[in-house]
């Protein structure tokens, strides 16, 4: 059974959502305001939070920031009542996985939530067929610690994102091949539509600071001109 935390001040909301997480066999925690939903994240073992943006006391992106910097990569679902595109990209950058906007349907809401399970038991499975091959790769003196999340070059630990360290790990396990940003999106931050390229951009930049010596030649992470990124598959 999947454990849920939904954090969301609105009681018909949060009281709609327990209903039909329930429904689907969760078993759900419900907190009403920042405080109290920050303190259960950080306490105890979830499966997946349902995070609202506007919440009293602590709001949802000072939440999601200070879970993602305790290392905890639980998946993170933001609702918000706020459309503006700069509002969903401060939620992923911040480190959410997945966002709707309020109103939404019951039926897209258990979708999102079943797609972020599929994945999470996706990743699982690909860790695991990894960690058969060898919980290290090794490309030159970088070195990926997949059971770790730990990421060194020349044996010194580089601090990435929760999806920073997806990214490449997702591309290192797969040298030569090639995504393009909506695939990357979709793998990454379970979006199934065009209109946020720009944040896989910004995350491959921040990325490539991170491990390149040489950001007009890098020697890890390529552009596959016309079509999106792949790791370099000969070093």
């Amino acid at each position: 059974m999947k454990k849920v935390l939904v954090v969301e001040d609105d009681q018909n909301i949060a009281d709609l959502l327990l209903l039909h997480l329930k429904d689907s066999e969760c078993e759900v925690d419900v907190a009403y305001d920042g405080l109290n939903g920050l303190e259960k994240a950080l306490h105890n073992q979830y499966d997946l939070i349902i995070l609202d943006l506007m919440l009293p006391k602590v709001d949802g992106l000072e939440i999601c920031k200070k879970i993602r910097a305790k290392e905890n990569h639980t998946p993170i679902i933001m609702l918000t009542a706020k459309s503006e595109e700069i509002d969903k990209i401060l939620g992923l950058e911040s480190g959410a996985d997945d966002y709707l906007t309020k109103p939404f349907s019951v039926r897209e809401f258990l979708a999102r939530v079943k797609a972020i399970f599929r994945r999470v038991q996706m990743n699982l499975d690909d860790q695991q067929d990894t960690e058969k091959k060898g919980k290290i790769l090794k490309f030159k003196e970088l070195e990926i610690e997949i059971q770790k999340r730990k990421v060194s070059i020349s044996g010194k630990r580089i601090e990435l994102t929760p999806k920073e360290f997806d990214l490449l790990a997702l591309m290192a396990s797969r040298p030569g091949r090639s995504y393009d940003r909506e695939q990357l999106l979709n793998l990454i931050w379970g979006y199934e539509f065009s209109g946020y390229e720009h944040t896989v951009n910004a995350h491959i930049n921040r990325l490539r600071s991170k491990i390149e010596n040489d950001l007009n030649k890098p020697t890890f992470i390529l552009t596959t001109w016309g079509v999106g990124y792949r790791f370099n598959d000969e070093i």
